[in-house]
């Protein structure tokens, strides 16, 4: 998407060669209109699909997952990262984030995962592949069905890629990194 590897271009900030900051225009700070341009174009890559849900996790993924839902015409969904006490019945996985460092518990209130569902997974980076595979868990256990996986920004040279198509995922990724020295981006395609 040329729009997008622009804004990286012109606003990422690399921090090592396998960190981009993207807190401009993403991650903290939100470019409306490049949410707005995201989401029509996870809309196309997808539109042969029933969907009947978008799901991501909080944070970052809720601009983009937002965004491609209203242009689906469906809800979207997120899970949560700190189970609040309202939630009773819930779906549970642990994902480890390569960024954060750290592992997370999700949780999603049963009653938003229904079974037979076709659900489209919506995230900001795909790196390891752990966070989509957690929200596979999580729709599984819904008894529900995974049907693409949109990926805002991949980092191309990490596993992810291969781990999500080996599962036999439709996967659509708006730009893929290739490489990340000094203070240069390199993209595939």
């Amino acid at each position: 998407m040329k729009l997008l590897k622009e804004k990286i271009l012109e606003e990422g900030i690399v921090l090592s060669d396998s960190i981009l900051k993207v807190d401009s225009f993403i991650n903290h700070q939100i470019d409306p209109k490049l949410m707005q341009e995201i989401g029509r174009e996870f809309a196309i890559k997808f539109k042969d699909m029933k969907i009947d849900k978008v799901l991501t996790i909080e944070a970052s993924g809720i601009a983009p997952a937002m965004v491609t839902a209203l242009e689906l015409g469906v809800p979207m969904l997120f899970a949560k990262k700190h189970k609040p006490i309202t939630m009773k019945d819930f779906y549970f996985t642990s994902v480890y984030s390569f960024t954060k460092q750290k592992t997370y518990d999700l949780t999603i209130s049963k009653e938003y995962i229904k079974p037979g569902e076709n659900v489209l997974l919506i995230d900001d980076f795909l790196s390891a592949g752990n966070a989509i595979l957690g929200l596979q868990d999580l729709v599984e256990q819904g008894g529900a069905k995974v049907v693409g996986v949109g990926i805002v920004i991949e980092k191309g040279f990490k596993e992810g890629r291969k781990r999500l198509l080996e599962k036999g995922f439709h996967l659509e990724s708006l730009a893929i990194l290739d490489k990340m020295d000094g203070n240069r981006v390199k993209f595939i395609g």
